[in-house]
């Protein structure tokens, strides 16, 4: 099979595309997310109810992400990927003219459904069409890219609603994500993957169950369910902690804190690099211990500690997911979309409830509630992490010793 090499012309087009690619659908599901104060007075809801605008938006990208990597199989990854970005990106602007709560959470729930059509694919590509020696590079990429969204688009809210009001802030992203998605579409390389004739049902299950029983992916899964509820947790309620007394941040302050995510797109890379170096195990375990410290450093009282803490644990998610996504493809012999489906159902699955239930946490414990939370959705990650080197460890002397 003819991979992408570095040092071409498809694999610099393919770096600023796959950058793109993370860009837009983590702008645009991340929007709601400093604004979840606001809706709360808007429209009089609880913080709970308030974090549905984004609980909703991952809970059904994660479940449609189980069609969209197998879709992409039988009409082409690339097609699949540019119409969700620019469905996402019309949907988006669509969601400012909502007259109730309700209203909004309708469109921000579509949304979900239409973004679905790049994280797993995107990954899926670069397992697919790039040298294997390269994945975890590339997917840091990726990953940047993602990073790079969510904090712009945070950013971006927090600056135009304190101008303007939210309504402004989401549609102007919209609008930029539109004209981003254009772009992709001109630079990501149009590569020749097998299709196949005829959409069976049964071996779209076979190849699923395959995956989720698969003792060395599953884990996988689990680590991603993990990650994502924790950071999830931390980053819906520092905005409240920080609106309220004894902080009083404005929205354009709490907004420009989310600039700690360039600690993500830095890590995503770096850390990357070292893991093609190191092994990706070792650096995964540093990567899972930077997060908690980071995680620990948000309970000191002062803004200067929370916000390095935030920078800290930042760092340490990103790098792990970046690890974690690369083993996934690596692990995958065959059917790497729907790996790549899975293993992000189970990302955003923890977007969705355990970001909610961080809701209640807040509202009973107040911040040590929600970190006392995260910390315990880490440290079993952290033990997963140990068990798995530990039984990896095994077969491969069980298997020399044959």
């Amino acid at each position: 099979m003819t991979y992408i090499e570095p040092g071409t012309r498809e694999y610099k087009r393919a770096r600023i595309a796959l950058f793109i690619a993370g860009l837009v659908p983590f702008i645009s599901i991340y929007t709601t997310q400093p604004t979840m104060p606001l809706f709360a007075e808007e429209f009089n809801i609880s913080a709970p109810v308030a974090s549905l605008s984004l609980s909703m938006t991952t809970g059904l990208l994660a479940i449609t992400l189980l069609a969209a990597g197998t879709i992409s199989d039988y009409i082409g990854m690339k097609k699949i990927m540019v119409l969700s970005m620019i469905l996402t990106s019309i949907l988006g602007v669509l969601s400012t003219l909502s007259p109730n709560f309700y209203t909004l959470l309708l469109f921000r729930t579509l949304l979900g459904v239409f973004v679905a059509g790049v994280p797993s694919i995107a990954m899926a590509f670069i397992g697919r069409t790039f040298n294997p020696l390269h994945t975890s590079m590339i997917m840091g990429f990726y990953i940047a890219g993602s990073s790079i969204g969510g904090m712009s688009g945070r950013i971006v809210t927090g600056l135009l609603t304190d101008f303007f009001n939210w309504r402004i802030a989401i549609a102007a992203i919209g609008v930029l994500t539109l004209l981003l998605s254009l772009i992709f579409m001109y630079t990501l390389p149009t590569t020749q993957t097998p299709k196949t004739k005829k959409l069976s049902w049964g071996a779209i299950y076979g190849a699923y169950k395959m995956h989720v029983t698969n003792r060395k992916l599953l884990p996988l899964f689990i680590l991603g369910f993990l990650l994502m509820g924790s950071f999830v947790s931390i980053y819906n309620y520092i905005g409240f902690l920080l609106t309220h007394p004894p902080y009083h941040l404005s929205q354009t302050i709490i907004g420009f804190i989310f600039i700690v995510y360039l600690c993500g797109t830095f890590s995503s890379i770096y850390m990357g690099k070292k893991a093609s170096v190191y092994g990706e195990t070792f650096i995964l375990k540093i990567s899972f211990g930077i997060t908690i410290a980071g995680t620990l450093l948000t309970l000191f009282p002062s803004v200067i500690f929370k916000i390095v803490g935030l920078s800290i644990f930042t760092f340490g998610f990103f790098a792990s997911h970046s690890i974690v996504s690369a083993l996934v493809t690596e692990r995958a012999a065959e059917n790497k979309a729907q790996a790549s489906s899975l293993y992000l159902l189970f990302y955003y699955l923890g977007s969705s409830f355990v970001g909610s239930i961080g809701g209640y946490f807040w509202e009973s414990f107040h911040w040590v509630g929600v970190i006392g939370f995260n910390l315990s959705l880490l440290g079993l990650g952290f033990t997963i992490i140990f068990v798995r080197e530990y039984k990896e460890k095994h077969r491969e002397h069980s298997t020399a010793s044959m």
